[in-house]
């Protein structure tokens, strides 16, 4: 895979800028509400010093990004596998990530495996299976396609369907065009119903609701009690406010935990129903579920964020909903039926289409989420290094929406450790978390400057957070390596 395409060097420099830069307001690149490619703002002309926005979700960063660490070019120096192995062996073998450890380092510009240990036998990579899914969406969708939310006219008289089309964090209200969450809004769909009926003269509906896109149980059999109960999850529905929250408008936090609601696609219907009362129409008799006619009149329609923002958002965050959502479109796209086990082997197929190699995994579903879903290191690594080919730019946003160590999403509060402190804003990378198991698996610039892929996987982990703290040395030993 010879070449770093300008893209990833891009987000590898944001990498180091993110701590060491000097503080500035945070911001998030506007989201285009079409799709079309997502622009890059202009330089700011009030600050000081002028900053630039990058493709990293939630970071400004300032312009002297070449003082701080120049462009990866595939002349610096690239680490000896022996270097690796020497520098790993001690930690993998560390008691906190248990007996079965398996890891790859690739180096993204060549290529070429510098590590390996039992990279190709099938292990429970927990939330990094996002990164499997990421792949998938922006290959078999498109990274600038948006997500339809329709009104259309039913079949029965006087019947308004809402249609859902996979866009599950609709805000409550308005929408806002700059936004991931919340970008489009089941209030100004409500707006364009309203004046559509106006204009028909119809002043009084039935609201129904049309979720027929996704088949199956909207839970998982193979998820945890306690990650369903716990609110980690939503049932996964093709429409939802707020990815299915009991309090709509209030997104969880990172990899936390929030309470949702047991049919999100109802509740979303009922508000869609109440709107519209609020707008003059009059709303008759409970909302049902029914399919909308085949070529129904469109009476409003919203769209969500690019695919390719909603995967930053999805790997960020690490949004087990979105990425369920997510997982089952690809799904649809591939004719196969958009349940879990649909959709797992849908993501499968479409990246060993892309030519990585995915001989032992099995996905249930799209986001990591319970223990029947293994795959590879290897399989995850050569995702990684796959998004910054120069052959492939559309998968791009799997390295962008990587967390940074110590500074956004799920590392936020990582690599503050003695032993992982030299990784912070440096290591970019996917968390993964378990009862048993921890994974962690992205990128990190070396002390050379080169751009190295790696994916660190421990299924039998005594307690998580030693374990963490040894997968974040881990990357931390990479990022300080020069490793010949």
């Amino acid at each position: 895979m010879p070449g770093i395409s300008l893209s990833a060097q891009v987000a590898a420099m944001v990498v180091l800028t993110v701590l060491t830069a000097p503080t500035a307001p945070s911001a998030t690149s506007p989201a285009p509400s079409t799709a079309t490619p997502p622009s890059t703002a202009a330089p700011s002309t009030t600050a000081a010093p002028p900053v630039v926005v990058l493709p990293l979700p939630g970071a400004v960063v300032p312009s002297v990004v070449a003082q701080v660490l120049p462009p990866l070019t595939d002349a610096a120096a690239p680490p000896v596998p022996a270097g690796v192995g020497k520098a790993l062996a001690g930690l993998l073998a560390r008691p906190a990530l248990g007996r079965s450890v398996a890891a790859e380092v690739v180096d993204v510009g060549t290529g070429a495996s510098l590590f390996a240990r039992g990279a190709t036998r099938p292990v429970v990579p927990a939330s990094a299976t996002k990164i499997l899914t990421a792949a998938a969406a922006l290959a078999a969708l498109g990274p600038h396609t948006t997500l339809p939310t329709r009104a259309v006219v039913g079949a029965g008289s006087g019947e308004v369907v809402l249609v859902g089309g996979g866009d599950v964090m609709l805000a409550p209200g308005a929408g806002d065009p700059d936004a991931v969450q919340g970008h489009a809004g089941l209030g100004d769909l409500a707006d364009a119903t309203a004046a559509a009926l106006r204009a028909r003269g119809t002043t009084s509906v039935a609201v129904r609701l049309d979720d027929t896109l996704f088949t199956g149980p909207a839970v998982n059999p193979a998820w945890s009690r306690g990650d369903v109960g716990g609110g980690f999850v939503a049932p996964v529905m093709p429409v939802e406010v707020t990815v299915g929250v009991t309090r709509p408008g209030t997104p969880p936090r990172p990899g936390l935990p929030a309470a949702r609601l047991a049919d999100p696609a109802l509740s979303a219907a009922r508000q869609f129903g109440t709107l519209l009362a609020a707008r003059g129409v009059t709303v008759t008799g409970p909302v049902r579920r029914a399919a909308a006619p085949a070529g129904a009149e469109v009476l409003g329609e919203v769209r969500s964020a690019t695919v390719a923002d909603i995967v930053e958002h999805d790997l960020t965050d690490s949004d087990n909903t979105t990425a369920e959502v997510l997982a089952r479109l690809v799904a649809v796209a591939a004719g196969k039926p958009a349940t879990f086990a649909g959709a797992g082997q849908a993501v499968v197929a479409r990246i060993g289409q892309l030519g990585i190699p995915v001989t032992g995994a099995r996905l249930a579903g799209g986001s990591g989420l319970g223990t029947s879903t293994v795959a590879p290191a290897g399989t995850v690594v050569r995702t990684l290094a796959l998004a910054a080919a120069p052959d492939h730019p559309e998968l791009r946003p799997v390295l962008t929406g990587l967390p940074v160590a110590g500074a956004s999403g799920t590392l936020a509060d990582r690599f503050a450790g003695a032993g992982a402190v030299k990784g912070a804003g440096v290591v970019r990378a996917k968390t993964g978390t378990l009862t048993g198991v921890g994974s962690l698996a992205g990128t990190v610039v070396d002390a050379d400057g080169r751009l190295l892929a790696f994916a660190v996987v421990a299924d039998k982990v005594p307690a998580t957070e030693p374990g963490r703290a040894a997968l974040d040395a881990v990357a931390a030993t990479l990022a300080g390596c020069g490793c010949r």
